[in-house]
């Protein structure tokens, strides 16, 4: 018989070959990895830590979403730093992509962490009790007595004393366990949280927020083109807004007047009337701080205010080509010193512009320079400075900017009380300063995830009393029969979340099972039991 042999003519050394190195995790360990670890609980709590982080600046710096007056009188004072900002989106934080991201991976990390908890906890409910441990005494709570009961008689008797366990018999055992609500409790708060973050999601894509501004005696419809800023949520219809009206019928401001919050806001009342649609009966209300209008499922929250000096202007043959009020944007909320800007197009000649400050409470400060010492209209004045030419009006602008590029300079006023009137030069006409209004700064809000985001908070609320309140427990008890033919028991308690020594309820539980064989014993009922030998051990967590 002949065998042939196969040589690999490269190995001429007879060694083995070379085995392969370990190869790496490749696309789906690296998978693997990454959804394991995004899925964390630590992760979650790190992006958790970031969210709130993330939050900070939207309650520290001006939001264009709550007030864009605010946020260009930020521009104003911080020329150099506000663009910077502005570029990292910090005076849009709860819409910037930075944050969408974060928002996005706690979701997908809660949801990942979560179900998988849930499914095993399903599991570990309907399980049975676990096994007897066959060494009692290492437990943290031991105690030991001898009976003359039958040890059938004491393994039935233990079943009867833990009410509230969940019981299952082992051989010359019982096991019970309790306290499962604790992890129910832990599962409901992070889906609750769940559905928050989706009550909130729901609620930016379909909803909306607006920001308008009212003068006294104006009105406003609930339209896209008569909000002053608008921000839509991705899903929403702008064509189909609810069709309500509203019409400033009065604004009141009162300021602290004495002490050291002198200058600080008391109070802002508002008089409106609304209609919840054309042809609806009106309706009045007062609208202030934290008490909104809420109509046809929108909510009118009051914002703020601010002064609206009225102006006439009369061009050079004396015509009046301008009359009304017009809102000026205060610079800060303690002496409410305002700039505005004043345009005339129809002047039947050259159109006409100021740029203006409104003093509330007018004042010579130590230097001799005017100044505002109160936010209440107490001597109301005004400052004017008048230009001539093309407003460029045929470009988009904004009204309280004045593109003063190509017109010509008239000059500033002389301090303006109430009735005052200025001629200005070159026989270009007049300015009179007539009075003040008032205006309220509104923000509408829609936001049909409110109710939903209310009962998840509310159930996130009770799953965590749950996860603070509910103790989980065991408790074992082993009846065996001694060498003098009397019934050792044996009971043991383990207290997952308890402090070391206090195991008061296992302790209470003994003395029921003790009591309960006294009068249980077969052969001579008035024999009492041994009384019961307890040990205490430090918890084992």
């Amino acid at each position: 018989m002949t065998t042939s042999t196969t040589e690999n003519p490269e190995n001429t050394t007879g060694a083995k070959p070379a085995e392969k190195g370990p190869k790496g995790l490749g696309i789906a360990g690296w998978g693997r990895w990454v959804w394991r670890t995004l899925t964390s609980m630590r992760t979650a709590l790190i992006l958790l830590f970031m969210l709130a982080l993330g939050a900070i600046p939207g309650s520290i710096l001006p939001q264009n979403v709550v007030s864009v007056d605010e946020v260009s009188t930020y521009f104003r004072e911080n020329p150099e730093l506000a663009p910077w900002l502005d570029r990292f989106y910090l005076f849009d934080v709860f819409s910037s992509p930075w944050y969408a991201a974060i928002y996005l991976l706690l979701f997908v990390s809660l949801a990942g962490c979560v179900i998988p908890r849930a499914l095993v906890h399903a599991k570990a409910v309907r399980a049975r009790p676990v096994p007897t441990p066959r060494n009692l005494g290492r437990m943290p709570y031991v105690a030991r007595f001898s009976t003359d009961a039958a040890p059938e008689t004491a393994l039935e008797q233990a079943r009867k004393v833990l009410k509230g366990y969940r019981v299952e018999r082992y051989a010359d055992s019982v096991s019970g366990e309790t306290g499962y609500l604790r992890e129910v409790g832990n599962v409901l708060f992070h889906f609750a949280l769940l559905a928050l973050l989706l009550a909130l999601a729901a609620g930016s894509f379909f909803g909306y927020r607006g920001n308008m501004l009212v003068v006294e005696g104006d009105g406003f419809a609930n339209t896209l083109p008569s909000y002053d800023a608008i921000y839509p949520g991705h899903w929403t219809d702008t064509d189909r807004f609810e069709p309500f009206t509203m019409h400033l019928d009065s604004f009141e401001a009162s300021f602290i007047s004495e002490g050291d919050l002198r200058g600080q806001a008391e109070s802002y009342v508002a008089e409106v009337t609304y209609k919840e649609a054309p042809g609806a009966e009106e309706k009045q209300h007062t609208l202030e701080v934290n008490h909104p209008l809420s109509v046809d499922g929108v909510q009118v929250y009051l914002l703020g205010h601010g002064y609206a000096p009225e102006f006439q202007v009369h061009n050079a043959e004396g015509d009046l080509v301008f009359d009304q009020a017009v809102p000026f944007l205060h610079r800060e909320t303690m002496s409410y010193t305002s700039d505005g800007v004043i345009k005339v197009p129809d002047t039947g000649g050259e159109e006409l512009g100021f740029v203006g400050v409104f003093l509330p409470t007018a004042v010579e400060d130590a230097e001799g320079e005017l100044t505002s010492s109160f936010p209440g209209p107490e001597n109301p004045m005004v400052t004017l400075e008048a230009y001539r030419g093309d407003l460029g009006m045929v470009n988009p602008q904004s009204v309280y900017q004045l593109q003063t590029e190509g017109m010509e300079g008239l000059g500033e006023s002389p301090v303006m009380a109430v009735g005052d009137t200025w001629e200005l030069p070159d026989e270009a006409g007049s300015i009179t300063f007539t009075g003040y209004k008032q205006y309220a700064t509104l923000q509408s809000n829609r936001d049909g995830a409110r109710l939903p985001a209310l009962g998840a908070a509310t159930v996130a609320v009770a799953g965590l009393l749950l996860t603070l309140f509910v103790r989980p427990r065991r408790v074992w008890v082993r009846a065996t029969e001694g060498e003098d033919g009397r019934t050792r028991v044996e009971l043991a308690g383990l207290g997952k979340t308890e402090v070391a020594g206090d195991n008061a309820e296992f302790h209470e539980i003994t003395k029921q099972l003790a009591g309960r064989l006294r009068n249980e014993s077969d052969d001579n009922p008035r024999t009492p039991s041994d009384p019961p030998e307890s040990t205490t051990r430090g918890s084992d967590r």
